[in-house]
């Protein structure tokens, strides 16, 4: 995939913290670009369930250009510290040292990224009234599959087919690397 090696401040910023942190799993640059792209077309409360160090909550604030809210929620104390040193002179952004649910009279939202990797709590069910009509999710950590219905590790994927199939949002999974995937999904 092309793109220029160049990171955006905030998000080298955010990769200095976590290696400070000793984090490793994070928001993949793929990713972030296509989240700061979408971004950039939001206005509103924008959202991260499972901040981590702060990375993709960095590429989210990276690509705004509007005045926007973001908040973002990470249930690990340590982890959110750390991501919250990132944004501590920010006003748009709050970090929470909290379970993402804590989360649920912020919105609605007008961006929400999951991780898929906690597959319970990112259920459609779990947060689709949590997204404003016309609103996006964005679900990354998926592996590409060409099959129907989607198969991961020899078993059907059902988060990624129940977020592909809901009739509450138009969605698509996208490419993102030869070996990653996300979901975007807009609600109707």
């Amino acid at each position: 995939m092309s793109a220029p090696p160049d990171l955006p401040d905030i998000v080298a910023r955010a990769f200095d913290v976590c290696r400070k942190a000793g984090y490793v799993a994070f928001c993949r640059n793929e990713t972030g670009r296509l989240l700061a792209t979408l971004a950039a077309t939001r206005g509103g409360t924008m959202a991260e369930f499972g901040t981590g160090c702060g990375v993709g909550t960095a590429w989210l604030r990276s690509g705004v250009r509007t005045d926007v809210r973001i908040v973002t929620a990470e249930l690990n104390p340590k982890l959110a510290t750390a991501a919250a040193e990132i944004f501590e002179d920010d006003p748009s952004v709050d970090v929470l040292a909290a379970d993402w649910s804590t989360l649920t009279d912020q919105g609605p939202f007008s961006l929400l990224f999951l991780d898929s990797g906690e597959p319970d709590s990112v259920r459609v069910d779990a947060v689709a009234d949590l997204v404003e009509p016309g609103g996006l999710v964005v679900l990354d950590d998926f592996t590409p599959c060409e099959v129907w219905p989607p198969i991961h590790r020899g078993r059907v994927d059902t988060l990624r087919e129940e977020w592909l199939t809901d009739e509450r949002f138009t969605a698509v999974e996208v490419m993102i690397a030869s070996d990653a995937s996300a979901v975007i999904a807009t609600r109707r």
